[in-house]
């Protein structure tokens, strides 16, 4: 019988809960039957090819293998997850419906009576939530761009009155407003946003901490985007949907739905080369090689391999997501593969690990390149305040000075967006800065150039995003050209400060 004490009950949930946050063992890549130099292979050809990795984690037989951060991405850090929030939303779907609280086959209307439209097209009422979840809602992509997740109007009766052209369940276009409507019949269905709703259900027992999601302002999560979670965090939603939903002996997901999760359901194209055209399950993708994966814009993947007993979890924020498991199926599937297949031990290659650890310990992002010496114009404009004009990047103003001790550091001060910061950078590592939105938070790496070029790295590092700014002084130290340089695809920008006297 449980202590009545809440003391004493306060103690033992506390210790449940510690226990169950346990971090997926660690092991050497041989010990579970994979060579280190592949490993080492991957990453090498990840950091040539890729643009850019911001994290790894390779999971095998239900052990860690392998796992790097490219500084200043770091291990305790979360890292927006977009798209592949949309597995999360799938699992609390599964969940609802093996409670009852809901069927797949159900009316999408059903749970919305009050938000339908006047008349209801023929299509709309024959949506199921089985279409949502296969992404076969039978609506064109162009009814679909520009969706109001963010407006005051309700955003489930936006999605009901958008046209549906084609009957649910034969037209395939990925998107996202499908997602939040599957958050919306779980929040409406429990009384708990889907957020709240996996708390106790999944993301304790896995051990995930303070996940955030981002909402609607009727307070929906999002369902199709704004997840934020660690790597090690996607790498064990990968393992317990590998485990066919078991964790720690107990069956968290129904392994029914697992399997109907990331059966193909819905046909997306032909092409045998593209891993976007295998087919389509429930919020999950179907790759080539008998692979399963979630995975969000800009490189974030959680990828599943049944047939090999492994889990790879990577960020990222790179704009070329083909290229991303491309590196994976040269370099590690072949690996895995080998050790699927292998009859004896693997032998451990000490110096091999060793040289795997080292640089799995050591990855970086690529820093600007430092100048040969501080120039004079370093002084010139020392402390001297540049403001900007009003622009879309929101900067207003930014001062260098040389740090003290001609240490060859900057001392930076910078206003953008409203917020002030300040910090030490150098060429030789990363300066953290917080932030009062948590997403906004940016780690510094900067450097002269040239005469009169400062080049400086902004990293928001629980996001994919990164900007290169370059600051191009005039030789009187009266203004700044700066030329900001985002890898997210966007044109680069160019804005001109003056000095502030």
């Amino acid at each position: 019988m449980l202590p009545r004490c809440p003391a004493v009950l306060l103690v033992l949930v506390g210790l449940v809960l510690t226990l169950r946050a346990a971090p997926l063992p660690r092991s050497t890549p041989e010990a579970q039957g994979v060579a280190a130099d592949a490993i080492l292979g991957f990453v090498a050809e990840a950091e040539k090819s890729i643009q850019a990795l911001h994290s790894v984690m390779i999971v095998r037989r239900g052990h860690v293998i392998a796992e790097g951060w490219w500084a200043p991405y770091a291990a305790n850090e979360p890292h927006q997850l977009f798209s592949l929030s949309k597995s999360f939303t799938s699992t609390a779907v599964g969940l609802a419906a093996a409670e009852g609280k809901l069927k797949i086959e159900d009316p999408v209307l059903s749970f919305f009576p009050e938000l339908a439209p006047e008349k209801p097209s023929a299509n709309l009422r024959a949506m199921r939530v089985r279409d949502l979840l296969t992404m076969s809602t039978g609506q064109h992509n162009e009814d679909i761009q520009n969706f109001p997740y963010r407006g005051d109007e309700n955003v489930v009766k936006k999605f009901l009155e958008l046209p549906v052209a084609h009957k649910p369940g034969t037209f395939f276009v990925y998107n996202s407003p499908a997602s939040y409507m599957l958050s919306a019949i779980v929040q409406r269905v429990t009384g708990q946003s889907v957020l709240e709703y996996l708390k106790p259900k999944l993301f304790a027992p896995l051990g995930i901490e303070n996940p955030t999601w981002e909402a609607s302002r009727q307070g929906v999560s999002m369902g199709g985007f704004g997840l934020s979670l660690r790597t090690e965090d996607i790498a064990k939603f990968g393992q317990l949907y590998l485990q066919r939903g078991r964790w720690d002996g107990k069956q968290l997901v129904p392994e029914a739905w697992v399997a109907q999760a990331t059966a193909r359901w819905m046909s997306n194209g032909s092409n045998p080369a593209s891993d976007w055209e295998q087919g389509y399950g429930f919020q999950f993708w179907r790759c080539r090689h008998g692979i399963v994966r979630g995975d969000g814009a800009r490189g974030q993947f959680c990828l599943i391999m049944p047939e090999l007993d492994a889990v790879v979890a990577i960020t990222a924020g790179t704009g070329n997501l083909q290229k991303v498991l491309d590196v994976v199926w040269t370099t590690l599937l072949p690996a895995l593969q080998a050790a699927q297949a292998r009859t004896s031990p693997l032998a451990g290659d000490a110096a091999m690990q060793a040289k795997l650890k080292d640089k799995l310990a050591t990855l970086t992002l690529v820093k600007p390149a430092a100048g040969a010496a501080t120039p004079e114009l370093a002084a010139k404009i020392a402390g001297r305040r540049f403001v900007f004009p009003e622009n879309p990047l929101k900067y207003e103003s930014i001062a260098l000075a040389p740090a003290a001790g001609g240490s060859g550091a900057t001392e930076l001060r910078w206003r953008a967006g409203g917020e002030d910061v300040a910090a030490t950078v150098s060429p030789a590592g990363w300066s953290r800065v917080e932030a009062g939105n948590p997403e906004n938070a940016i780690a510094l790496s900067g450097a002269w150039t040239g005469p009169a070029t400062f080049a400086l790295e902004t990293v928001f590092f629980r996001t994919p995003n990164t900007v290169r700014l370059e600051l191009r002084f005039a030789p009187d130290g009266e203004s700044v050209t700066l030329k900001a340089m985002p890898n997210s695809g966007g044109a680069a920008r160019e804005i001109v400060g003056r000095w502030a006297r």
